[in-house]
């Protein structure tokens, strides 16, 4: 059993890596209880035991014996490189803006090294503030693509009927950028040559059928400003949240060779 960062005690959540079915039938359960997915909308339990069984990575946190939150991940090669996709990162309600999340990718990036793999990706919402500020600013993750409506409609409240459109995250685990960051709190500056910004309020404009039209409009135009400037060779390098909860996306030129 792998242990790396983990802790023991109930007030500070134990990370580890799952063990048997019965853990692996927690994170199902999970995922209704986050993200409020129907049955169809389930990830099964059998693509949790393959990713295990594959060379991929699921992780728990436990307060005590209960789950608490999970990350799945599965194999991927592209471009001539073993990686790990994270398709799952999921943490209980009560158990959010405690760090957890951060906890559970920084358990899965010491792990991903222990095996020789330095690069992992996922996608997020780019509606989704929280969510993108760790990925960019507490993890160092890049993000330089974008997919539009990658899963179809989905059943998840959170979603609000929209398409999922995606961004790709894509976390060089060794490079300058997140070794700094891990460092010093920090990533190193890179010049923003363009911005993007994402009212706090789209997640009201979801909620409310009568105001939805508000966040498919909001979704469609960052779709084409993302896409514009990743064309343009740009990616996401920064991400600012300010007083009122409004999220910016901050794009520059990122230095491929640093990775």
């Amino acid at each position: 059993m792998t242990t790396v960062g983990a802790s023991t005690t109930a007030a500070n959540p134990v990370i580890r890596h799952c063990q048997g079915v019965e853990e692996m039938r927690a994170c199902v359960g999970l995922q209704r209880d986050v993200w409020g997915f129907a049955d169809e909308d389930l990830v099964p339990l059998r693509l949790f035991v393959v990713a295990e069984k594959v060379g991929g990575q699921v992780i728990g946190a436990f307060d005590g014996e209960r789950m608490i939150g999970f990350t799945m991940s599965v194999p991927g090669h592209r471009a001539g490189r073993l990686y790990l996709h994270s398709h799952m990162l999921a943490v209980l309600p009560e158990y959010q803006n405690r760090g957890m999340g951060r906890r559970l990718k920084l358990f899965q990036r010491e792990d991903a090294l222990s095996k020789g793999i330095d690069w992992i990706e996922w996608t997020f919402d780019p509606l989704e503030i929280k969510n993108a500020f760790l990925n960019i600013e507490r993890l160092g993750a890049i993000v330089r693509r974008y997919n539009i409506n990658q899963y179809g409609i989905t059943s998840s409240p959170l979603q609000g009927g929209l398409p999922t459109d995606r961004l790709v995250a894509e976390w060089w685990l060794n490079s300058p950028r997140v070794l700094t960051l891990l460092e010093t709190g920090s990533h190193p500056p890179v010049a923003t040559e363009g911005t993007i910004r994402i009212p706090s309020h789209v997640y009201s404009w979801k909620k409310d059928p009568s105001t939805r039209g508000k966040a498919l409009e909001l979704q469609s135009h960052i779709r084409e400003r993302f896409m514009d400037y990743f064309k343009a060779g740009l990616s996401v390098v920064a991400y600012e949240v300010d007083a009122e909860g409004n999220g910016t996306f901050h794009l520059g030129k990122w230095d491929e060779d640093s990775r």
